[in-house]
Formats: structure tokens, sequence, C-alpha cells
């Protein structure tokens, strides 16, 4: 018998949020991206498209900004999607960090995060 595998559904990192639609932002993702839900984001300030946190980037995108709701792929001309932006409870274990994130970069992320009043739970 095969092993089934479940993916990531669509905001199952989501614990609670504000009433109707306060918590999410329709937004503007950079181009080329794969992404599933409960990646965190940061925004390019350059030309305010979002794409996954870097820490090491320079560019705006080092700073966690909110939470990717869906699973979205982008094109070369990049797409819409929903954030997870404020006024939010998640649970910490099913976001989607960028590899090879340290601890002090995560723990200023979710500092960053919070500031948001979006708030990581175990």
């Amino acid at each position: 018998m095969p092993t089934l595998t479940e993916s990531v559904h669509t905001g199952e990192f989501l614990l609670s949020e504000g009433n109707r639609n306060i918590s999410r932002e329709l937004i503007e993702l950079a181009p080329n991206l794969t992404l599933l839900s409960g990646t965190v984001l940061g925004k390019d300030t350059a030309n305010d498209l979002y794409k996954p946190l870097d820490p090491d980037a320079t560019d705006g995108s080092q700073m966690a900004a909110g939470i990717l709701w869906d699973h979205k792929t982008t094109d070369a001309t990049g797409g819409e999607g929903v954030l997870i932006a404020r006024l939010a409870e998640v649970d910490q274990e099913r976001l989607i960090w960028p590899d090879g994130i340290t601890d002090e970069q995560k723990t200023t992320a979710i500092s960053e995060l919070m500031a948001l009043d979006i708030i990581l739970r175990q």
C-alpha cells in the first residue's frame, strides 16, 4: 500500500484572526515564485513587491511583513496574494521560514511579526 503525504492546507497555520478581513491584505508578489501557505514574507521597498523573508537582504525583504495565506505560484510578471498582515494568532510550527535562517534572525523576525500584532503560539 503506498504512503500518502498530505500537503500544507490553505491557512493551516492560522489559529485566530480579527473580525471580517481586518487581518488580511491583498498584495502584489514578486515574479517567479512558488510559495506555500504559511510562508513568512518580506517586502521589497523599492518596488512594493512581497517575497519570502530574506534576513541577508538589504531591500526591505529582510524584515518580516506578514504571512502568506494561500499557496501561490507567480509568473514572470508576478501575481497577487493574500497576506496575514495584522491581528492574528498563528501556530509557529506551521510557518515556513527561509532555509538557513539562524536562531537570532528568527527571533528578530518573530519580534517584527509581534509588532504587527501577529502572535506566534506553540
